[in-house]
């Protein structure tokens, strides 16, 4: 029954395939010599385009993870660390979600949107409180969002969601602008895919929160999401639908994550292999404590270190896709894992209806939130320490503003070429973060970062070029990109 080509979900995310998978993982998880085959194939090689990398499939990928050899696993990283600098650097995304509404009409048993809790109160942004919040945002430093919403055809119609967008983009504050907005809605139809396309956004996220099919259906016992077929079918519509920036993930913790990781890396095939592009990101949320959901209910919750090493092995298995993770996280568990592949974070994130906009960085509403905040840092402290790091703090929408979406950035990360854009947007974006919205400590540490970074823009009239819109930036322009 697997066909990663069909558009049957039960066809490309086969459960026998993944059983047969499971079984081949554990029976090789000793074999010294296959281990070494995988991640030798894995290794990023230099070619006359540049640097390339074979990627894995799912089953080899879970070989390495069912791998409990410490010196294989330490490997395993290593790797993960070498696939990262190769094709996104030192550059971290950043973004911040915003809830929109949580009416939804499904009874999702692990999110206390779900339609049967009545500890939550409901509510839903008006035009008005969401330039309020946008504008919150933009004081922050914030150029990219992710809006949320729950499924609800009354409340939460693809014409509210279209008039959302609309509006959040024609918010202009100061110097601040939301340059990018991805979109994290229901499953929905081809027309209305068509509809987000048209209306600018950047990548259409949805998480398949497990991908077995009898756990998924008992997990989502009423409402239009209990359809698996549906859902996980979603993404080939959103492609048709013109949209060729899509977000995969899973909710680690709901089901064994072996599972999980097989029919993750399965769904990115099969989107290869029918359009001929894989997804522009995989996220890694694990279940966390909200209203009316204690985590400790579901029994396939994982460690932290079992969590590190699955990061690890998708950054391996698929080395052009980017990685998130959320503030779900604390910072303990994002420092460990922001070099095993993750290349975007969220900083000063609010997960409540509204949550933004008066409230100053240490108070925010509980009352509406879908998940606890693990890291309350504000958005200034997350980059200041990613900076202390080493890392450079990306604000840049470039890519989906010239077009370089889809195939055509892939085309270009495929031979690590993308940095030569990256870095360069990266570092302005930077700048523009220092002189609007950074504390003088946060401004210092980046003034230092950019000064000695720059240098490493290989391209002599790329540097020029950098080097004269840095010094403009800070003379007040802005919007510089490659």
């Amino acid at each position: 029954m697997y066909n990663p080509k069909s558009l049957k979900a039960d066809e490309f995310i086969s459960n026998e395939e993944i059983l047969d998978t499971l079984e081949f993982a554990e029976k090789n998880k000793h074999n010294r010599e296959m281990i070494e085959q995988i991640l030798e194939k894995a290794s990023p090689k230099k070619t006359g385009r540049g640097v390339e990398c074979a990627g894995l499939s799912h089953r080899e990928a879970s070989v390495l993870l069912a791998c409990d050899i410490p010196e294989m696993t330490e490997k395993m990283y290593s790797l993960a660390r070498e696939i990262k600098e190769a094709f996104y650097g030192n550059r971290i995304v950043m973004f911040a979600p915003l809830y929109l509404s949580n009416y939804c009409v499904n009874q999702c048993v692990y999110c206390p949107y779900h339609y049967q809790n009545r500890e939550i109160p409901r509510k839903k942004l008006t035009q008005e409180e969401i330039v309020a919040e946008v504008t919150a945002l933009q004081d922050m430093g914030h150029k990219r969002l992710a809006i949320e919403a729950g499924e609800d055809p009354v409340n939460n119609p693809i014409e509210y969601i279209l008039e959302c967008i609309n509006t959040i983009y024609s918010i202009k504050h100061k110097n601040g602008a939301i340059r990018r907005v991805n979109v994290n809605i229901a499953a929905t139809t081809v027309e209305n895919y068509r509809k987000l396309k048209d209306a600018g956004i950047g990548t259409y996220i949805l998480f398949q929160e497990t991908y077995h099919k009898e756990s998924y259906e008992k997990l989502h016992p009423a409402g239009p999401k209990h359809n698996y077929a549906y859902h996980t079918e979603a993404m080939d519509r959103a492609m048709e639908g013109g949209i060729d920036d899509v977000g995969l993930g899973v909710l680690f913790g709901l089901d064994m994550y072996k599972y999980e990781f097989a029919g993750l890396l399965m769904h990115a095939e099969h989107l290869e292999a029918v359009h001929g592009v894989g997804p522009h990101t995989i996220s890694v949320p694990r279940v966390k404590r909200a209203s009316d959901i204690d985590p400790n209910v579901f029994d396939n919750s994982i460690d932290d270190d079992t969590f590190a090493k699955i990061i690890a092995c998708i950054r391996i298995a698929v080395p052009y896709t980017g990685m998130i993770i959320s503030t779900r996280e604390n910072e303990t568990c994002r420092n460990k894992v922001l070099g095993l592949g993750i290349s975007q974070i969220s900083g000063g994130s609010r997960t409540s209806v509204g949550g933004y906009a008066g409230y100053s960085s240490e108070e925010r509403p509980h009352d509406t939130e879908q998940f606890d905040v693990s890291d309350q840092r504000s958005l200034d402290e997350v980059v200041k320490w990613l900076m202390d790091m080493d890392y450079i703090p990306s604000f840049c929408t470039a890519c989906y503003r010239e077009g370089r979406t889809g195939d055509r950035f892939m085309s270009l990360c495929k031979v690590g070429q993308i940095q030569n854009c990256c870095h360069p947007n990266a570092l302005m974006t930077l700048q523009e973060y220092l002189e609007d919205y950074a504390s003088p400590e946060t401004k210092a540490v980046g003034e230092a970062l950019i000064a000695r970074e720059i240098h490493n823009v290989t391209n002599p009239k790329v540097k020029e070029k950098a080097l004269a819109n840095l010094e403009a930036i800070k003379k007040g322009s802005r919007d510089f990109r490659f």
